[in-house]
């Protein structure tokens, strides 16, 4: 299975990120992710005894001090889950740092797109448990139920900013931020918004860690290291459509690229091929590309990925940045900071920024942006 599309135009221009925001374990603002990622600075910690409950792991990148309430407010919270107040709130920073009038007067031309691995996996389970556990199934309380479904985010962070566009919700494993990020380039191509918030969110619970745990213990499968949690949202829009509302073109996106293996060994040349195919596809040469974000998996699979990028980029030596061991693993957020560590440290210049994924399921894929203002 190959997955691609050609560089995201469209009557407005190039499409482009003109802003961006993130809920990290560095803090909460663009700002903060910045400032960490450029020092390097580690955010995994140990758990307190509370946040870690009986977990497996007593280390993780928690998103430092957010409480939904006192962020949001507590009106329209008493149910939310941490997902969603994670969703929500990166939301509203990203719209705040746009400017007025991004939705106010066409709210229905401003669509959303979020990924997230299962929604609120932590929901998930306490529902279930209360209908086994009650003295009768229904004996539920009902404003907890729409935390178990997985467009539970999206649908909220429209619903509070009021962005009436498409909404839409993409799960895809380690991929899922560069797949949320190709179909919102595809929902403005063809047309069906003018703008799309797009990222991906990830929270962390017990009922998420005794997951990730008992998934990645298998034969030659890496075990998942700390686990982090999160949102980073991107704005994308068209050129023309940034320009007149004076926000700049932090990066151009050029093209995506997919590619499905069958078999772990297959990793290296999948993410080979999807390398060589996107920068194929852009009109643009290797010796372009002056930063590259790889996923940092471990294990045999993040040594095939690495193999890979070694292969196809030979003596060239682009800045290499890997985040796994500053962030921990933030599963379905993951590519969604590595995009957004490409806007914190890229130099501008319109230099090339490679983001590369590989999932232990079989998929690999790859963004490929070009960075600056002169981008457009």
């Amino acid at each position: 299975m190959t997955a691609t599309d050609a560089p995201a135009t469209v009557d407005g221009g190039a499409l482009v990120v003109s802003g961006w925001a993130t809920a990290s374990p560095y803090g909460l603002g663009a700002a903060a992710f910045t400032e960490g990622v450029r020092a390097g600075r580690e955010a995994v910690a140990p758990l307190d005894e509370q946040v870690r409950g009986n977990g497996p792991y007593d280390r993780a990148g928690i998103v430092p001090g957010f409480d939904i309430k006192t962020v949001l407010g507590r009106k329209g919270t008493r149910s939310m889950d941490r997902a969603t107040g994670l969703a929500v709130a990166t939301a509203g920073m990203l719209l705040e740092t746009a400017g007025p009038g991004l939705a106010d007067d066409r709210p229905e031309a401003v669509g959303m797109v979020l990924g997230t691995g299962h929604g609120s996996v932590q929901s998930i389970m306490d529902f279930t448990r209360d209908s086994l556990t009650g003295d009768k199934p229904f004996h539920v309380d009902p404003a907890l139920f729409p935390n178990t479904v997985m467009n539970r985010a999206a649908g909220q962070s429209a619903i509070w900013h009021t962005l009436k566009g498409p909404n839409t919700t993409i799960s895809g494993g380690a991929l899922t931020g560069l797949l949320a990020l190709n179909y919102a380039a595809r929902l403005l191509k063809q047309g069906h918004a003018e703008a799309v918030l797009v990222g991906a969110v990830e929270e962390f619970s017990v009922a998420r860690s005794w997951l990730e745990y008992h998934a990645r213990s298998g034969a030659g499968r890496q075990p998942a290291g700390p686990l982090g949690e999160g949102c980073a949202l991107f704005l994308l829009e068209p050129a023309a459509r940034a320009a007149a509302n004076g926000r700049p073109a932090l990066a151009t996106v050029l093209g995506s690229r997919f590619i499905a293996f069958p078999e772990p060994e297959g990793a290296q040349r999948a993410v080979a091929r999807a390398v060589t195919e996107v920068l194929k596809e852009a009109g643009v040469e290797i010796a372009d590309v002056t930063l590259v974000v790889p996923s940092d998996a471990g294990g045999p699979l993040g040594a095939r990925e690495e193999a890979a990028l070694t292969e196809v980029l030979g003596p060239l030596e682009p800045h290499r940045l890997r985040l796994r061991r500053l962030l921990g693993d933030a599963t379905a957020a993951s590519a969604a900071f590595q995009l957004a560590s490409a806007l914190a440290v890229g130099e501008g210049d319109g230099g090339l920024a490679l983001v590369t994924s590989v999932d232990p399921d079989g998929t690999a894929g790859c963004s490929l942006l070009r960075l600056g203002s002169a981008a457009a």
